[in-house]
């Protein structure tokens, strides 16, 4: 609690040690398991030098994943700069992969429950040649592990269950052994899959095990990945596509959910976009509202029966940015039911106290508000309302 508010963060990531995959993947698929190791021929103590020099913290080289880096074509120029900020915030925080220094930063911030969220296992799942079944496996691994660093503070720290979207017909089976964690949601990535949408027949089974087990839907992405993301097709700087990863595609995973009838279908499914901003939410609607239904309804009517905005407003959700000039505006034309806190904690491109900004809010938004962003919205989106 901070200032006499309760806080969910509703978007918090852990760092994963890269060892986890040895420790917890089965036997048989241990050879899959990502290495810390450079693609290139330089020699690490010659990188060291070579950075040093430069005033750089010579920070080690990008993991990998089959031969290839995590992070799909980033530059070093944005890998240094990244791991260098990095480098320095945990420095000030402490090591991510022990749950103490975890839980003592929420009590430093403020924050009461977190959901905790994958760094190197999301980027994982964004790679487009993973047989089906080693994708699944690596996403088993790092739920098992996740549930072991949760051990440390359950009722606090709320683990997110990663689901691949590789193999469909596991993801039911992962799905029902997440809940079996006392877990209450998953995430996924909003990227095409085998040429998959999010609306694919092949993913309705585990749509309608979510809706009958009242498990929330996360949508995450990150940038740099080997599937298609928003923007991959014509920039090649995380500059760029950083900046179209996280928006644009949760505009098109929204769009998916409904144009294919998943909302439709599932009308107590609850479904939440992070970390793509919620400044683009009154355009979109209005758009889809207005443009498109307004104006082709007929072509999608037998599975979109009411004009988008509704179903967004019925079971939808998405973390804002605490300092996106338009927030106000947001909430005027959209409301506030729908939109929650996620710190992003602990990337590099948001502030050490993101609750920190929110409170600030204070002097543009209600107190009601308020605290409907930084708990009661949450906790309606994770089934936390006792």
């Amino acid at each position: 609690m901070r200032n006499g508010y309760q806080i969910i963060d509703a978007d918090r990531h852990v760092v994963e040690p890269l060892d986890l995959w040895i420790t917890y993947l089965e036997p048989e698929f241990r050879e899959h398991a990502p290495k810390l190791g450079s693609v290139t021929e330089e020699p690490l103590a010659q990188r060291v030098a070579r950075l040093g020099a430069k005033g750089l913290v010579p920070v080690l080289p990008m993991p990998t994943l089959g031969g290839k880096p995590l992070w799909n074509g980033m530059t070093e120029r944005a890998w240094l700069e990244i791991s260098n900020t990095a480098y320095m915030r945990l420095g000030k925080v402490g090591r991510l992969e022990d749950p103490a220094v975890y839980l003592s930063d929420m009590d430093r911030t403020g924050v009461d429950i977190a959901f905790l969220f994958p760094g190197y296992a999301l980027l994982i799942q964004g790679f487009t040649d993973l047989e089906p079944a080693v994708a699944s496996a690596l996403a088993r691994a790092y739920n098992a592990w996740l549930h072991d660093f949760c051990r440390h503070s359950p009722e606090r720290l709320q683990g997110v269950g990663l689901i691949s979207l590789h193999d469909p017909a596991q993801m039911v089976h992962e799905l029902e052994r997440v809940v079996s964690f006392g877990w209450r949601a998953v995430v996924i990535r909003p990227n095409p899959i085998a040429g998959r949408p999010l609306s694919d027949p092949a993913y309705e089974p585990f749509w309608d095990a979510c809706e009958r087990r009242s498990i929330a839907v996360t949508i995450h992405n990150n940038t740099e990945s080997y599937v298609p993301s928003a923007g991959s097709d014509r920039f090649k700087t995380h500059f760029a596509l950083h900046a179209c990863a996280h928006p644009m595609e949760q505009m098109m995973a929204l769009l998916s959910l409904i144009e294919g009838g998943v909302l439709e279908r599932h009308p107590r499914l609850r479904v939440a976009g992070l970390e793509g901003g919620c400044g683009w939410l009154p355009y979109w609607l209005w758009r889809l509202d207005e443009l498109e239904y307004g104006y082709v309804a007929s072509e999608v009517a037998e599975h979109v029966r009411m004009k988008p905005s509704a179903y967004f407003r019925r079971q939808y959700f998405l973390t804002i940015e605490a300092d996106e000039p338009l927030l106000p505006e947001v909430i005027r034309h959209v409301g506030d039911d729908n939109l929650v806190f996620g710190s992003d904690f602990p990337h590099p491109d948001h502030g050490l106290d993101a609750v920190e900004e929110v409170l600030l809010l204070e002097k543009q938004l209600s107190e009601q508000t308020l605290r409907k962003i930084l708990w009661e919205n949450s906790a309606r989106l994770f089934g936390l309302q006792g």
